[in-house]
């Protein structure tokens, strides 16, 4: 089969395609990685090859200014229609809702996806894949394998807000009168399947199936939707495992890690690393801390129990750890949760604070709200707790029991063949 993988220009985003994608190849078939042009270098830093389409845009800045507002603020990030997806649905005001789709189409989905649309459909439709598969807000891909014909299915990278959030809406919007139904998303998205000559529908939003590397235990799903498993396999990038950490820590290890997206898309840490590590400074543990070089003038002491690097590989260090400190990114808090490694999770917007959420109710992981002076105490939880390593431990397990990217790759041929209408 030939199959082409979709995404816009965010490594966090795309790094998750990977092992999937190095599945689908190793099994025979073709593959291709489509995005923005100058995305190409870390496509290809990945082993994968690149298909540049569209035009190059990088403009973050707009929402990197209004991130640092809500952080100076104290307010709990960005609004969002995705927000309904953990929200009591009989809190869910329409005005607010349809506003929030309307709100998220201008300021993100049309600037992520408009460099991409005409160029990927062109491509789309010149290759003729078999299988379209999209990051789960690259709509750019859905619109281009309906253009093709091509099988389509979203890939997940965490819990699965925007399904529910939309089955929410819908069924919502079914209760207003005809003149009030908006759809700020639908008619967005209606419009390219007009140009394109086909008809909208809901696979545009949602896919034809959705791959899913959340195991049960933390799974979000909406009603009706198809959601092929698949085990989380980390990848981080280019990655050297330094002198330091290729043998066992002498005491127990607390990694520390906000991320990269907070420094290269936002404004910077929404929590202290400075009242992290002065928090730990008296207990008996040595600590990691991955802080950006850009975030690291900020510091001052740095305690004697800690060690402080740019960048580390996380799989490589999870594994030593007793404890990882984290933001719940879905990448740096699966990849923990593999090793079966409890997790202190400072979670901040978006699917972070459910996904923190899910993870404290499952048992291998507690969650703290902002303040790094308060860490001490549930670092010391989590290190000595016996239930909460033996959540950590089913954890770990749950996730093992996924199919691996190539285990799925057999389902995923008999979907293909579902789905696709173009004439081969």
């Amino acid at each position: 089969m030939r199959i082409l993988l979709a995404t816009y220009p965010v490594k966090t985003i795309f790094q998750p395609m990977v092992p999937l994608a190095w599945a689908l190849r190793t099994a025979g078939h073709e593959v291709r990685v489509a995005s923005q042009p100058w995305f190409a270098d870390e496509i290809t830093r990945a082993g994968l090859t690149a298909v540049p389409v569209g035009r190059h845009n990088t403009d973050w800045r707009e929402l990197a200014d209004r991130f640092a507002e809500e952080v100076e603020a104290g307010r709990a990030g960005l609004p969002s229609p995705y927000d309904a997806a953990v929200t009591p649905p009989a809190e869910l005001d329409w005005d607010t809702l349809r506003a929030g789709y309307q709100d998220m189409v201008e300021l993100w989905h049309k600037r992520d996806n408009f460099p991409l649309v005409a160029g990927l459909v062109e491509f789309a439709r010149q290759w003729q894949p078999d299988l379209v598969v999209w990051e789960a807000a690259s709509y750019a891909g859905a619109i281009a394998a309906r253009a093709c014909g091509a099988a389509h299915a979203r890939l997940l990278w965490s819990i699965d807000v925007f399904g529910v959030a939309r089955e929410r809406f819908l069924r919502l919007r079914e209760q207003q009168p005809a003149e009030q139904q908006g759809d700020p998303l639908g008619e967005w998205l209606g419009g390219y399947a007009r140009k394109y000559g086909f008809e909208f529908g809901e696979d545009l939003v949602t896919g034809q199936f959705s791959i899913d590397p959340l195991p049960d235990s933390l799974r979000m799903a909406a009603e009706g939707l198809d959601y092929v498993p698949v085990r989380y396999t980390p990848y981080g990038g280019r990655a050297v495992v330094p002198k330091w950490l290729q043998s066992a820590p002498a005491r127990p290890r607390v990694g520390l890690t906000l991320g990269t997206s907070a420094t290269e898309q936002f404004g910077g840490y929404t929590v202290s690393v400075q009242d992290i590590l002065e928090s730990l400074s008296d207990v008996d543990v040595e600590v990691v801390a991955t802080v950006a070089e850009s975030e690291q003038h900020k510091l001052g002491r740095i305690p004697d129990n800690a060690r402080v690097v740019s960048f580390v590989p996380l799989d490589a260090l999870a594994a030593t750890c007793s404890v990882v400190i984290n933001h719940t990114g879905p990448g740096t808090f699966l990849t923990t949760a593999r090793h079966g490694v409890p997790q202190l999770n400072v979670p901040w917007d978006f699917d972070e604070p459910e996904l923190a959420r899910r993870a404290e109710a499952q048992g291998g992981s507690l969650v703290l709200r902002g303040d790094g002076h308060a860490v001490r105490e549930p670092v010391l939880r989590l290190l000595h707790d016996p239930e909460l390593r033996r959540g950590a431990a089913a954890l770990r397990d749950d996730i093992l029991a996924l199919p691996s990217p190539n285990e799925l790759v057999g389902r995923l041929e008999e979907l293909t063949n579902k789905h696709r209408t173009a004439v081969r």
